[in-house]
């Protein structure tokens, strides 16, 4: 079927939903509160089943164009031993092509390409939705994708879930050298990856207490096995970027909403933000646009086709992305304890 669409959030979910509509015929606009995109540099992993979705969306050439496979990563403690191997060679040996890393400039580039390649399918800047209904008005389906602090999920969903802190900030930064070695070292309290991005630079990334400043940063972690205090040291402090790690809490009984004006799909941290420590955020906001753009496109016309698809979306992507969300968590608590020994010899069980 076919219809017209608003799509608030111009992200890598949003932008994804918008190409993944005007595919299945559908008329988009796309509302973007910022001025201007963001376009940060973190490093993305991009999982064979996200990377399969974008080919679907038809903009996987673009992605790889820029992205670089990740392999032969490992657990390390903070005096450079491994305790196990990250399973990159088990994915890429059951998918058949590897995880990829893409920076996000990149990344979101090659979904404002797929955009341009329709020529009419707007973003329109600056738009800050307060009233999702009066947006509603004449629309056929609305998709809040506008982030963990959703106007459209407390418009619709009401305030009862919403963002949890963790007790802990996230760091991250591209030093301009080549790592010798990838993966991450997790020590008590706090970690540390390191992973390629393209070409003589290295994306890394750290946590840390929530009251660790800057200037601090460094000697948290000045006696860890090398690169980590170079690449430290590489960085410009300027350029890193923090923030307050949070996940949505508690999780939604539904993604979607056929009531009470026109329907609503969440997707991407609007429905199911989660802490970043399985990497795997932007691969669920770009599953959750191939789902739903998938169901409209099979749907039958009129409002009980959308009703019947964001139906089949909800059963498609909700338990599998509340499990992906419960498990990222899990796995900070894991990583972060200060039960260093217990945690190590767990580690070392795992297969290799």
């Amino acid at each position: 079927m076919t219809g017209t669409a608003t799509v608030v959030g111009a992200g890598i979910g949003g932008l994804a939903t918008a190409i993944g509509l005007r595919r299945a015929g559908w008329s988009v606009t796309v509302l973007e509160r910022r001025t201007e995109l963001e376009r940060y540099g973190a490093a993305f992993g991009i999982h064979p089943t996200a990377q399969s979705a974008l080919d679907r969306l038809g903009v996987g050439d673009a992605l790889r164009e820029h992205a670089v496979p990740y392999r032969d990563a490992h657990i390390r403690t903070p005096d450079g031993t491994s305790i196990a191997r990250l399973p990159l060679e088990r994915i890429e040996r059951k998918a058949g092509r590897p995880e990829l890393l893409i920076s996000r400039p990149y990344l979101l580039d090659a979904l404002l390409a797929g955009m341009d390649a329709f020529g009419d399918v707007p973003i329109k800047l600056g738009e800050r939705v307060t009233d999702v209904d009066a947006l509603a008005a004449g629309q056929d389906l609305v998709i809040g994708a506008d982030g963990i602090r959703s106007a459209v999920r407390t418009a619709r969903f009401g305030d009862r879930s919403g963002p949890r802190e963790v007790g802990t900030a996230a760091w991250i930064g591209i030093a301009d050298i080549e790592s010798p070695v990838h993966g991450e070292t997790w020590g008590s309290g706090r970690f540390f990856g390191l992973t390629p991005v393209e070409p003589g630079r290295t994306n890394w990334y750290a946590t840390a207490p929530e009251a660790t400043t800057a200037d601090e940063l460094r000697g948290l972690f000045a006696g860890w096995h090398d690169p980590i205090p170079r690449i430290l040291a590489a960085t410009d402090p300027a350029t890193w970027i923090r923030y307050e790690m949070r996940h949505l809490h508690p999780a939604l009984p539904s993604f979607v909403s056929t009531a009470p004006v026109v329907p609503v799909a969440l997707v991407g941290d609007a429905a199911h933000a989660m802490t970043p420590n399985l990497g795997q955020g932007a691969c669920t906001a770009i599953l959750d646009a191939d789902a739903l753009t998938r169901a409209l496109a099979a749907a039958p016309p009129g409002p009980a086709g959308v009703a019947g698809a964001l139906r089949a979306y909800d059963r498609e992507r909700r338990r599998s992305a509340q499990r992906t969300a419960f498990a990222s968590r899990t796995l900070h608590r894991f990583m972060s304890t200060e039960r260093t020994r217990l945690r190590d010899a767990a580690v070392r069980l795992l297969p290799g």
